[in-house]
């Protein structure tokens, strides 16, 4: 007997009137309780408001006279053999106060009809009056060898429909796709997976992007949550050389709890704004390659009373479905940095987030960013809620002539054309992404008079340019100083 099963009958024997099962996976709930009719001995009847009522649990057909809500409510109640009872995507008739006094009046007189309903639905908010009588109970995933096995059969099922031809793939993007795949549903799994192999008889390389924005659609929550497709490469991340070494340390921790090594939970990154703080998040994710999700503050928050910390509930239940990722959480200080004006929604929001970081067990690696760390609570910079605060500096002149390497290659542009070394000499004090835009300037400066891309004209850009460290000189000293003793450094 598989564990769900085990537990639902657990409690049905419990005599729970209402059972709420939130799920997509609709079929693999109703095999269930065909099952389980088996063993206890008892009619299961499924109810939809295209059939109205029938047994699953033997073939029979469907009661027509019963697609009408209350009339199937009250032939249940009308009923006095005791029988489970599986409503279908009832949840649009929970809105009708008669449908719930019916249901309500058939739980109260559950020691005598004996009847167990059973809400299943992808959505389900339980009126008030129904809540005592009510249990929720949860379908679990498929773990990793269920996954596998997923694929397997799909595989096996393409070959026997293709005169025995293997499906193309290595063991090395087998292991990537089911992690991919973890988090959903059996039936999603599947859909998937049999999509990605019938298109061209092969799972590979290029179908593991595919298959995570496959996978996030089905996901996707609220709006705060959105997965960000393009990853960058630590190859494509100037500098950070320390930074660097310590995510490859760890890779194998996260993604394959490599000897029994403690799991890495996450990172803070301060430092000058422009400094790559963003581009190494997305950097993270993709030297793992794992999806990268970020969590967008500013659609999280709502006018209404408790909205808010529900939505960052949804977000982070989300987060977890798309585990193994990394969540990117951008600029935290302007999620948690506020005062008595928000009625102390900051304060809950830091509490809901904390507590979250410390309970997880899902395979989610934090790495948020902040400027202004005089608004970082102590409560988040203390060691144990992240492992490790990394200050992103400037860029000193080797990394300012790999970051000007790196723009120019991705603009076509050949940096052995260019005096690479005077330029990082002439950029001092500048971020990365501040020489990044001194060479989108220079191309636009070049096409007015009609030239191609000189040393001369990026020169030209950097003296005309004031950057961050100049006009606020103040703050980035006082930036340092406050890292120098606190953080690690990431380059």
């Amino acid at each position: 007997m598989t564990n769900d099963q085990h537990d639902l009958e657990l409690l049905l024997r419990s005599r729970i009137p209402l059972i709420v099962i939130q799920t997509r996976d609709e079929k693999r709930v109703t095999r269930l309780f065909a099952r389980l009719a088996l063993r206890l001995s008892l009619p299961v009847m499924a109810w939809s408001a295209t059939t109205g009522m029938r047994r699953i649990d033997f073939e029979a057909a469907p009661q027509r006279h019963t697609i009408e809500p209350r009339q199937a409510l009250g032939q249940i109640r009308a009923t006095n053999t005791a029988s489970i009872y599986l409503l279908l995507d009832f949840h649009p008739y929970l809105d009708d106060p008669f449908n719930v006094r019916l249901l309500k009046e058939i739980a109260l007189e559950h020691h005598s009809l004996g009847h167990t309903l059973v809400l299943i639905s992808h959505e389900l908010d339980i009126p008030q009056e129904l809540q005592a009588f009510s249990a929720h109970f949860t379908l679990s995933l498929p773990d990793a060898t269920h996954i596998d096995r997923i694929i397997h059969e799909e595989a096996e099922q393409w070959s026997q429909a293709h005169k025995g031809r293997k499906v193309k793939t290595d063991r090395k993007t087998l292991e990537l796709m089911t992690h991919q795949l973890l988090g959903l549903t059996a039936t999603d799994a599947q859909r998937i997976v049999r999509s990605v192999i019938y298109d061209d008889g092969a799972i590979s390389d290029a179908d593991l992007d595919r298959v995570t924005r496959a996978r996030y659609r089905l996901l996707e929550s609220n709006g705060a949550l959105s997965i960000e497709f393009e990853t960058a490469d630590f190859a494509d991340v100037g500098g950070l050389q320390g930074l660097k070494r310590w995510i490859r340390l760890r890779r194998s921790a996260f993604l394959e709890s490599d000897g029994g090594l403690d799991a890495p939970k996450g990172i803070l990154l301060v430092g000058v704004q422009g400094g790559g703080k963003s581009l190494a998040a997305k950097a993270v994710a993709g030297t793992w390659r794992l999806p990268l999700l970020r969590l967008d503050f500013g659609t999280l928050y709502n006018k209404f009373f408790g909205e808010t910390e529900r939505n960052l509930r949804e977000a982070l239940k989300s987060a977890e479905a798309m585990a193994p990722c990394v969540l990117w959480i951008d600029e935290i200080e302007k999620a948690i940095a506020g005062g008595d004006y928000d009625s102390g929604t900051s304060r809950r929001i830091l509490g809901s987030l904390l507590t979250w970081m410390a309970e997880r067990k899902a395979a989610v690696f934090i790495v948020a960013t902040a400027n202004v760390i005089e608004q970082l609570p102590p409560e988040l910079i203390r060691k144990g809620r992240l492992d490790e605060i990394f200050f992103v500096d400037l860029p000193d002149a080797t990394t300012r002539a790999e970051i000007f390497t790196i723009h120019l290659s991705r603009r076509d542009l050949n940096p052995g054309d260019f005096d690479i070394g005077s330029l990082a000499e002439l950029s001092e004090g500048f971020s990365g992404a501040e020489i990044e835009q001194v060479i989108v300037a220079a191309t636009y400066l070049a096409r007015e008079h009609r030239l191609p891309v000189e040393t001369g004209h990026i020169r030209s850009e950097i003296g005309q340019t004031r950057p961050l460290s100049r006009v606020m000189a103040e703050k980035v000293a006082e930036l340092r100083a406050w890292a120098r003793d606190r953080t690690v450094s990431a380059n």
